[in-house]
């Protein structure tokens, strides 16, 4: 124990070195992870290239088309076995990686990597409405994760690689480094951290880097030219299209929520639950085949195609509750692509409604599409940078970023009204709750913590030898600034500080909740004489 306190505190009171290695092995990182997504992207769309004429086959051969709803029941039974074999492996893999980074589950890096892989193209090729860039950041991080291990680092430094891994594979999704750094700040660490930020830039600028080899430099949607709003007009439209898409928001951690508590009650069998939307994929094929697969086919054609308002409904519909059918059956798959797919759906609703009440001139309709987009991820997920960033790379419009934050907190604002949780805090607490069934939780362990000083915290303002640490906790080192400070126990801590604390992994929330900004109460008025 001594030789491993020696051992994080050595790292960490040289942080000029430490810091170049993560640049180093942030890249190396970047590399693999590029081209483990590079292969994940070209299966997958490979798989939404065939299947228009697929199904166009089938409805000259009806005859074959028992043999692929028996295919799509094979489908099902592996998807089953790989859920079983690693619980880390069902649904979208955020919550996962959540929960590892607040020391409150564990991954079997090398096979959840298999294992998802293989999942997330069976399931997402077969048309499920499931998104590739949940998996890809838990590829991501099982990448980072793995070169850590063979790297035998210490379980800090694997934090921050697991994190640069995870950062590169949404950013490797998505063609987004910038989205991709973002989010590893803002959604998993929610803490704008040096160390966080040098690893994850390197991993995912490289990342990216790799994937454009191969996919070029082209944004994710192809929407063409898109109007810059430059009136007061269209912006005060944008507010009421934040409105608009942050209450349909509203509807999807609700549905997703029922979605998992009826396939947890429902009287089926393991195995029988992934055939529900497979097999429910099967006659959409015929039928709706626009809501299949992540989506991003959807949203270029809203640009294209004159969709009526009633057509709009029925594709919004069709792909909220094929959504809900599909992750509720925990199959591997993420929910970031569908999200933004409902959002842009949503945001052409919006400007046919504005349109028809003289309200906007057409040609903002590509606007609110890609608005729609940036609303309905802060209302969901609630991380408004994380999605405006995002939305920006993703269609190539990097002259509405004021557009897009507006738009983005607008909705997050409708949504935080609510005082709902974001919806992979939902997902993680869900996940914790049934951890005998889907994961193991840490016993017995101790991790090196990074905690940032929040203002008016229980921690600020407060001497080291006044604070009763959680967990059999050992302050380390205490960052202020550029300035590495001796922890005695007599330093005042002050909001901003950055600590790093040993600590037992369980009590890592309570250490979080100590250090974690408090509103003042507001003062009480003296009662009237």
């Amino acid at each position: 124990m001594k030789e491993r306190i020696a051992a994080a505190m050595d790292i960490f009171t040289q942080p000029k070195h430490f810091k170049l290695r993560l640049f180093l092995e942030g890249n190396l990182i970047g590399v693999c992870t590029g081209l483990v997504i590079a292969l994940f992207r070209f299966l997958l769309e490979l798989s939404e290239e065939w299947q228009p004429a697929f199904y166009a086959y089938l409805r000259e051969n009806p005859l074959a088309t028992i043999g692929w709803f028996t295919v799509l029941a094979g489908i099902g039974y592996v998807l089953c076995w790989i859920v079983r074999r690693d619980g880390m492996t069902s649904g979208s893999g955020i919550p996962q990686i959540k929960g590892i980074l607040a020391g409150q589950m564990h991954m079997n890096w090398a096979r959840v990597l298999v294992l998802k892989f293989i999942g997330a193209v069976l399931g997402i090729g077969a048309g499920l409405s499931l998104g590739r860039e949940g998996p890809s950041v838990q590829l991501g991080a099982c990448v980072g994760q793995g070169i850590g291990r063979l790297g035998h680092r210490s379980r800090a430094e694997n934090r921050y690689l697991l994190t640069a891994g995870a950062g590169a594979g949404l950013a490797a999704a998505f063609n987004a480094p910038l989205a991709g750094v973002i989010f590893c700040l803002e959604e998993l660490t929610k803490n704008f951290s040096p160390l966080v930020l040098m690893g994850a830039i390197a991993a995912t600028v490289t990342s990216t880097t790799v994937t454009q080899v191969f996919f070029g430099m082209q944004p994710v949607f192809h929407l063409g030219d898109i109007p810059v709003a430059r009136t007061g007009d269209i912006y005060l439209l944008i507010v009421i299209l934040g409105i608009f898409v942050g209450v349909l928001g509203l509807a999807f951690n609700r549905m997703l929520t029922i979605s998992l508590d009826a396939y947890a009650h429902a009287p089926l069998c393991d195995w029988q639950k992934p055939i529900v939307p497979l097999f429910t994929a099967g006659i959409l094929g015929f039928v709706l085949p626009q809501v299949l697969g992540g989506g991003s086919r959807l949203v270029d054609s809203l640009v294209v195609t004159d969709y009526s308002l009633l057509m709009l409904l029925v594709l919004l519909a069709g792909k909220f509750f094929f959504t809900m059918l599909c992750f509720g059956s925990g199959v591997p798959g993420g929910i970031f692509l569908p999200m933004l797919v409902l959002g842009s759906v949503g945001g052409a609703v919006f400007a046919q409604l504005a349109v028809v009440l003289g309200l906007m001139d057409p040609v903002w309709t590509v606007d609110c599409i890609v608005f729609g987009m940036a609303a309905y991820f802060a209302a969901v997920v609630k991380s408004p940078v994380t999605g405006a960033i995002l939305i920006m790379e993703m269609t190539g419009s990097f002259d509405h970023m004021l557009a897009l934050i507006l738009v983005s907190m607008t909705a997050y604002l409708v949504a935080d009204l609510t005082d709902g949780l974001p919806v992979y805090d939902m997902l993680l607490s869900r996940s914790l709750a049934l951890r005998d069934k889907i994961a193991s939780r840490i016993r017995g362990h101790r991790i090196m913590a990074e905690i940032s000083v929040g203002e008016g915290s229980l921690l600020a303002a407060a001497r080291i030898m006044d604070i009763k640490w959680p967990g059999s906790g050992l302050l380390v080192n205490v960052r202020r600034g550029t300035e590495e400070l001796v922890p005695t126990g007599s330093l005042q801590l002050q909001a901003g500080d950055y600590l790093y604390v040993f600590i037992d992994a369980g009590a890592v929330p309570q250490l979080q909740g100590l250090a974690g900004e408090r509103i003042a109460a507001p003062p009480v008025e003296a009662p009237k004489e």
